[in-house]
């Protein structure tokens, strides 16, 4: 068609001598004539274009991953004509770049240019303590698994897809610590308690701790006594809490258990009592048995508590105190009363002495008080050869009477009186009878031993 519209139309005009030659049949030549004529030659004319004649006008298309429907005004077989309409499109998994329908034009080319192009989403961010598998990369269709590391726990989309708008489905998950630490304590134990105690001193190892994520352990706290310290009778319950990084909580717990080996318990003997160290009846532990005043032990003293929670040897005896004034002297008597009995000795120069009489009698009224607090009297009475001493019913000889006013200077002249405690020291002297009130106030005050307090409070007063 360009060429048609290039070419102008030429008019030639040729003056030519125009030479007829006419033959004349049967005369075996040819006669000539000579004649001039003027015309008009016209160029050839171009062949027309028959757009029905060409049926692959544009080039043929092909779309890679994808496809192209033509519709044709000459049919279905022309698909490349010109007017020839072509609607593109691109198989699953890939995107339309350009129009989406083109024509072919009559310049022999398509009225604009298309490809398909892979669909992809963008690459997925790392997890944090976890990671993802994905199927085909980024690929639409890709479906990407999602995982976290031993410990933690995933939280929100286990797996994302990427969609045909290349987009992953769902949001991006997390990976937390939920899984609360390991911790294991030590076993439980028993122990015995040591000798002459009723606790044990319990040693332990720390417990095992290990936390399932990070490895991460924050804290290790401990309810209950240390390691090392001392447990008293029974069952002592342990705990431990540990925490890890996330504040996870893990606790454990253990007992410890002290057993106090024990004898069977001693009873007090008839007029008498016992006193023991610990707790009365536990392993190393010592009764001491003692008599109430006036009476005297027969027997062992002290018995301890063996390991095979028996006694060593027997019950002693608590017998009346037997008073011997068969003496050679002063110091042999006393010595009968030393730690036993406190001794109240009364000098009067006759046995009608009011002072005396006063004194016997209100003596005489507290006897329960005086035996309680363990007080013996001695009387002094008269004057030589007729002077008398004795200790209830026994009589005393004239060397020991002797003996005895001079060690604790008592004089015959006058009433007097001295209170010896019972290591034999002179503790007060009166000139006066004392009533058993005063008596007994100053002794529990300033005599009574610890122990002998210590009964009394218990016991009370049982001459009430």
């Amino acid at each position: 068609p360009s060429m048609a519209q290039e070419a102008a139309p030429v008019l030639l005009v040729v003056l030519a001598r125009l030479v007829s030659s006419t033959w004349h049949e049967g005369s075996g030549y040819y006669m000539e004539s000579h004649t001039n004529e003027v015309y008009v030659e016209e160029s050839p004319p171009e062949p027309a274009l028959d757009y029905r004649r060409v049926p692959q006008w544009c080039a043929t298309l092909n779309i890679h991953r994808g496809d192209a429907t033509c519709y044709s005004p000459r049919g279905s077989s022309y698909r490349s004509s010109l007017g020839t309409r072509c609607e593109l499109s691109c198989t699953r998994g890939y995107r339309l770049v350009g129009p989406s329908a083109v024509q072919c034009l009559p310049n022999r080319h398509w009225s604009g240019m298309a490809y398909c192009r892979q669909i992809r989403c963008h690459v997925l961010p790392a997890v944090l303590r976890g990671s993802y598998v994905c199927s085909a990369g980024t690929q639409m269709d890709s479906r990407c698994d999602y995982t976290c590391l031993p410990g933690y726990q995933l939280e929100g989309d286990r797996s994302r897809i990427c969609m045909e708008d290349g987009r992953w489905s769902g949001s991006e998950p997390i990976c937390v610590d939920l899984e609360p630490p390991k911790i294991r304590c030590p076993d439980s134990r028993q122990r015995i308690a040591e000798p002459g105690k009723l606790t044990a001193t319990v040693y332990w190892d720390p417990p095992r701790v290990k936390d399932s994520a990070d490895g991460i352990i924050k804290r290790v706290m401990l309810w209950g006594p240390e390691p090392g310290s001392e447990f008293s009778e029974g069952e002592h319950v342990i705990r431990y809490t540990t925490y890890d990084q996330a504040y996870n909580r893990a606790s454990c717990k253990f007992s410890v258990r002290v057993q106090v080996r024990r004898c069977p318990v001693l009873k007090p003997p008839q007029n008498g009592y016992i006193s023991c160290t610990s707790d009365g009846n536990n392993y190393g532990a010592t009764c001491e048995y003692l008599c109430d005043g006036g009476y005297e032990r027969q027997g062992t003293s002290m018995r301890v508590c063996q390991s095979t929670q028996q006694w060593t040897g027997s019950q002693p005896l608590c017998t009346p105190m037997q008073i011997n004034t068969d003496v050679n002297s002063a110091a042999s008597l006393l010595d009968q009363f030393n730690e036993k009995r406190r001794l109240f000795i009364i000098s009067a120069p006759d046995p009608s002495n009011r002072y005396y009489k006063m004194q016997i009698s209100m003596l005489q009224q507290a006897t329960c008080g005086l035996d309680l607090r363990h007080v013996t009297t001695i009387e002094l009475v008269g004057q030589p050869p007729h002077e008398v001493g004795r200790i209830r019913e026994h009589q005393l000889s004239i060397g020991i009477i002797e003996e005895l006013r001079q060690f604790l200077h008592l004089t015959r002249s006058h009433f007097n009186a001295v209170l010896l405690d019972k290591a034999g020291t002179d503790r007060e002297r009166y000139i006066s009878p004392v009533s058993p009130d005063e008596l007994f106030v100053f002794i529990d005050t300033y005599l009574l031993s610890e122990r002998e307090a210590a009964r009394r409070a218990q016991s009370g007063d049982p001459c009430e």
